[in-house]
């Protein structure tokens, strides 16, 4: 009997750090966010705006693109997966908005990166792990936020090397 009490006392026990992980986990996705999107920005003001159409080959896309198409998914996988507010603008046509000129698509970054932080933070810790539909398989929201972590972060590291190939030294990294 005294066994299945520890038993018992060591399950319970070993549960509540993960009872209490959804509010913890938000905290740092959200701090994590809030620095990716400020490092983003700086990769996107570092850019001049004669650089903005650089691309290093045909088949790349543009420092521009590069951006575009982060604030493009960042609003649909939010606007998709983890919000009920409407987008700030209509990313589904964003790419074809190529013609703007670089203080605009720094705004709509921004407004990109505000709407998707939002999203986390009105985001219900019950439903983090709730399935979402996903042309790659159900997911839950709590992988729809990383995957949303993710792509920033290639597409940023893409802009970062566009960086180095016209001279410009990137900014110092911003992590946690």
């Amino acid at each position: 009997m005294k066994v299945q009490l520890w038993v018992l006392v060591i399950l319970i026990g070993g549960a509540l750090p993960v009872l209490a992980q959804p509010e913890s986990y938000r905290n740092e996705v959200i701090e994590k966010w809030k620095n990716a999107g400020a490092y983003t920005l700086e990769v996107a003001r570092l850019m001049p705006d004669s650089g903005y159409s650089f691309k290093p080959v045909a088949e790349e896309m543009s420092f521009k693109e590069q951006l575009l198409h982060s604030a493009s998914n960042m609003l649909w996988l939010s606007s998709a997966h983890l919000s009920k507010q409407t987008p700030p603008f209509d990313y589904k046509s964003l790419q074809q908005r190529n013609g703007l000129p670089k203080r605009e698509i720094v705004a709509l970054l921004e407004q990109a990166l505000q709407y998707a932080q939002t999203a986390i933070e009105q985001l219900p810790d019950a439903e983090l792990d709730q399935k979402v539909d996903f042309f790659a398989g159900p997911k839950t929201k709590r992988q729809i936020i990383h995957l949303m972590h993710d792509h920033l972060t290639h597409h940023r590291a893409q802009a970062i090397v566009y960086l180095r190939l016209k001279g410009i030294t990137p900014p110092k990294y911003i992590g946690w």
